[in-house]
C-alpha cells in the first residue's frame, strides 16, 4: 500500500513537471490524470467516538454494536469506536466491538499517557485489526497554554506514546492536535520523530475548523516534501466544520498527498461537526478528474445516515447534501420540467447510487404544468393539453392553501375536475 502510494505520488510529480516545462502540449493535466489508475483513499469513520461526543447523542453498547456492524457493511477501512479510558461503559463497548468486527480496523483513542494506552490496548484485545490512536497538542495554544510545557517536551511525550503503544499493537496512529494552527516547521519535526518511533499513520487535524482549503492543502504538501519517512506512512485528515469547510479541507488534503480521511456519518461531531463521510465519498466518486475513490458501498449511505440519526436522536437537516430528505427533491417548476425530461439536467448523482429510491417531484405553488401532468400520470390519470390548463389553475388554488399538495389531493382534483379524465 505504502509503495503504491509512493509510486503514484511520484508519477503525479513527473506529470506536473512535464506540464510546467511543456505548456504548449495539446493534452491537459485532467486528460493525463484520467489515464492513471484511481488512488485508493482510506475512510476512517469516527462516528462512534467523535460523533458520540455531541451532547445528547450518547449510545449504549447495543446501539454502538449495531452501528459498528452497519459501518462494516458500508465498507469503512477503519472505525474509531471509543475512548476506553473515559468510562467503564466506553471500555466495554470497545471491547465488544473489537471482538465482532473482522473486515475493518478497530481503533481506540488515547492521550499520550501510558495508562490511557494500556486501557486502549486491553479494550482492543481480540480485534482482528487493532489500532491505537494516540497523540498530543502541537500548536502554540496547546503547548504553552493548555499543556504549559515546551515544544521539546511535546516531542518527547509524542515519541514515548508511540513507542509505548507499539508494545501492544503494530498499527499506531499519531494525532498532532490542532495541527491546523501549528507552525509547519515544528509540525514536520514532530512527525519526523514519531514516524521514526514507529507510527504507521500520522493524523493532521484541523481541530478548530480554522483552516482555509488552500492553506490546509499547502500544509499537507509541505509535510510530504519536508518530513523524512513520510512516504512510508499513511497521512490522514481530520477536519472540523466550525467554518463549514471540513469537507473542502479534507478533499484539499487528499489532493495534496493525504491517503486517509477521518469523517463521520451525517457530519456529526464536536461543536459544528466533522467532515461528512457521505460528502467526501461522493466527491471522490463523482469527480473523476481527481482520480481517487474509496471502498465504500455508496448504496448503503442513505440507510446508514438514517440509522445514525435514529440511534443518536440527531435529525438530519432536509437540505443536507447526499442524505437529506430534500437532496433529490424538486419543487420549482423549471427544475421539475428539466428533471422529468432528463434527470441529469439538475442531478449530478443518481439517487439509486446512494440508496435513495428515486427523485421526488414535490408539488407546491412553485410547481409547473409538467410536474402536475407527471404526477397525475403516475396516479393513472391521462389529460389533454386543454384539460391540463384547467386543472393547473385549480391546482394552484389548492397549493396556495395547503403548501404541499399530496397524492390524495391530486386524486380528488383529477377525479372531480373533468368527467373526460380517465383513471
Amino acid at each position: 500500500m505504502f509503495l503504491r502510494n509512493a509510486r503514484e505520488a511520484y508519477l503525479r510529480y513527473l506529470i506536473n513537471e512535464v506540464l510546467q516545462r511543456f505548456s504548449t502540449l495539446c493534452i491537459t493535466k485532467l486528460e493525463i490524470q484520467s489515464l492513471m489508475p484511481n488512488s485508493r483513499i482510506q475512510i476512517f469513520d469516527t462516528t462512534l467516538r467523535d460523533g458520540e461526543q455531541v451532547p445528547g447523542c450518547q449510545l449504549n453498547t447495543g446501539e454502538k454494536i449495531e452501528i459498528a456492524k452497519a459501518l462494516e457493511v458500508l465498507g469503512v477501512d477503519v472505525m474509531e469506536v471509543g475512548f476506553p479510558i473515559s468510562s467503564p461503559g466506553d471500555f466495554h463497548s470497545v471491547q465488544k466491538i473489537a471482538k465482532i468486527i473482522k473486515n475493518a480496523s478497530v481503533c481506540a483513542l488515547s492521550r499520550a499517557v501510558e495508562k490511557d494506552i494500556e486501557v486502549a490496548a486491553e479494550a482492543l484485545t481480540g480485534a482482528t485489526k487493532p489500532r491505537i490512536h494516540t497523540g498530543i497538542g502541537t500548536s502554540d495554544s496547546h503547548v504553552f497554554d493548555k499543556l504549559k510545557t515546551t515544544r521539546e517536551n511535546v516531542i518527547e511525550r509524542g515519541v514515548a506514546a508511540v513507542k509505548f503503544a507499539k508494545r501492544f499493537v503494530e498499527d499506531v496512529e499519531f494525532y498532532a492536535e490542532d495541527a491546523g494552527r501549528t507552525d509547519n516547521e515544528f509540525l514536520a519535526k514532530v512527525l519526523e520523530h514519531v514516524i521514526a518511533a514507529g507510527a504507521t499513520v500520522v493524523n493532521i487535524p484541523d481541530t478548530t475548523g480554522y483552516c482555509l482549503p488552500w492553506d490546509y492543502g499547502a500544509k499537507i504538501k509541505y509535510l510530504c516534501d519536508h518530513v523524512k519517512g513520510i512516504e512510508n506512512v499513511t497521512i490522514s485528515t481530520h477536519c472540523h466544520n466550525d467554518l463549514g469547510l471540513a469537507t473542502a479541507n479534507s478533499i484539499a488534503g487528499v489532493v495534496n498527498g493525504a491517503t486517509q480521511i477521518e469523517c463521520t456519518i451525517n457530519g456529526i461531531g464536536e461543536r459544528a461537526g466533522n467532515a461528512s463521510l457521505e460528502e467526501v465519498v461522493m466527491i471522490l466518486r463523482q469527480q473523476k478528474g481527481l482520480c481517487f475513490d474509496t471502498g465504500i458501498n455508496t448504496k448503503c449511505l442513505k440507510s446508514m445516515s438514517g440509522l445514525v440519526s435514529q440511534k443518536m436522536r440527531m435529525p438530519v437537516q432536509p437540505n443536507k447534501a447526499i442524505v437529506g430528505s430534500n437532496a433529490f427533491s424538486h419543487s420549482s417548476g423549471i427544475h421539475q420540467d428539466g428533471v422529468i425530461k432528463n434527470r441529469e439536467t439538475y442531478e449530478i448523482i443518481d439517487p439509486l447510487d446512494v440508496g435513495v429510491g428515486e427523485s421526488s417531484i414535490v408539488l407546491t405553488a412553485r410547481s409547473g404544468r409538467a410536474a402536475l401532468k407527471f404526477r397525475g400520470e403516475r396516479l393513472g390519470f391521462n389529460v389533454s393539453k386543454g384539460q391540463l390548463e384547467t386543472l393547473y389553475q385549480e391546482f394552484l388554488l389548492i397549493a396556495d392553501q395547503k403548501k404541499i399538495v399530496q397524492d390524495r389531493d391530486l386524486i380528488q382534483l383529477f377525479s372531480h375536475s373533468s368527467s373526460s379524465l380517465t383513471a
